[in-house]
């Protein structure tokens, strides 16, 4: 990302993106620097500083962020369960840096109300899918299927398959497990 100066109209908007580039290519959300950052997005520390007063408020915003394009992703599968499990691995594939916050509480401010509000609708999209005799095992284990399938995907543990997508790796596993109608 080229350094420029941006109103502070778009800094939130400039902000996450220059923090899920740097954590992609730094690979630890840990190890993440509000200089750098700042940096990257083409503004002053100072300015950074006061607008997410620290990095667990950066990393609040990233994680609300990612369970809201969680919840938009969740919903465009309408209530067809498979297509749920590969929007949720799309998503993961899509967002690599939203999701290795999103599942890292100790990295934010896990009671922030509107990261809750974020995580209750991403919640409520994966509830939907299942039906309502689903116990909480089995929903469990829905969950369980994808979000591992995603971190595989994204570690590099699973092979890929040229010209094949995170989603269409995922669908036929999925299938075959709990998710299956």
């Amino acid at each position: 990302m080229t350094a420029r100066r941006y109103h502070h109209g778009d800094l939130r908007r400039v902000a996450l993106a220059a923090t899920a580039e740097a954590i992609e290519e730094g690979g630890s959300p840990a190890a993440l620097s509000l200089r750098d950052v700042a940096r990257r997005a083409g503004v002053s520390h100072a300015a950074f500083t006061h607008h997410f007063g620290s990095k667990p408020g950066l990393l609040t915003a990233l994680a609300t962020e990612g369970y809201t394009l969680l919840a938009d992703a969740l919903g465009t599968a309408g209530d067809d369960r498979v297509e749920a499990g590969v929007a949720y691995v799309r998503f993961a594939a899509g967002h690599p840096a939203h999701f290795k916050v999103m599942f890292q509480p100790g990295l934010y401010h896990p009671d922030d109300p509107g990261l809750r509000a974020a995580e209750q609708r991403a919640g409520q999209a994966l509830r939907a899918v299942l039906p309502d005799s689903a116990d909480e095992n089995a929903r469990r284990a829905a969950w369980s299927i994808v979000h591992g399938f995603a971190g595989l995907w994204l570690s590099g543990a699973l092979p890929a398959v040229p010209g094949v997508d995170a989603g269409d790796a995922a669908r036929p596993v999925i299938s075959l497990l709990t998710l299956a109608p």
